[in-house]
């Protein structure tokens, strides 16, 4: 089906407007996956903030030109997917994932930063840890020594505390 001018412009226009915001770009060829195996992709990058789209190449050349994702303009030929997400690593991780359990789904490559990624590239970045994960790790780095100086503070004083002999109770004496 063909579009027409302004539907072009349209589709045009909200690419850009997604290359603008996205941080990286994932090109996947498609070829010969079902319905119900592009559902459970679409279904899964949505969840994870990706927003994939199948998109003809000329209007993503078009879309991209001038942006950061303008270094894989040349690789933009046949059937393909592309994945535009805000977080780094999230459209390498949804769709390197996804291309583990379908051999259908081939990696052409990507963007990241204004460079561009081959195969190895996206694999190598849906491997990095997503950003909640750097995140807990960075503050139970920060946490640690924190943590481990109030162990040995709370030893030292049950230490200093088992030297001692406990106050006596004096027992309560019930009025008459």
């Amino acid at each position: 089906m063909s579009l027409n001018r302004s539907e072009k412009e349209a589709v045009i226009s909200d690419v850009t407007s997604l290359a603008a915001k996205a941080q990286t770009l994932v090109i996947a060829e498609y070829r010969g996956i079902t319905v119900a195996d592009m559902t459970k992709l679409r279904n899964e990058a949505r969840s994870k903030g990706v927003s994939l789209s199948v998109l003809k190449n000329t209007l993503a050349r078009r879309a991209v030109a001038g942006s950061a994702f303008d270094v894989v303009a040349d690789q933009m030929t046949g059937p393909l997917i592309y994945g535009f997400s805000e977080d780094a690593v999230a459209a390498a991780k949804v769709v390197a994932d996804f291309a583990k359990t379908n051999d259908k789904l081939v990696i052409r490559g990507g963007a990241f930063g204004g460079k561009a990624l081959d195969v190895n590239g996206v694999k190598q970045l849906a491997n990095i840890p997503s950003k909640e994960v750097l995140l807990a790790q960075l503050l139970g780095l920060m946490q640690s020594p924190i943590s481990r100086t109030a162990r040995v503070l709370a030893a030292l004083a049950e230490k200093r505390g088992e030297g001692q002999a406990a106050p006596a109770v004096e027992p309560e004496v019930a009025a008459a």
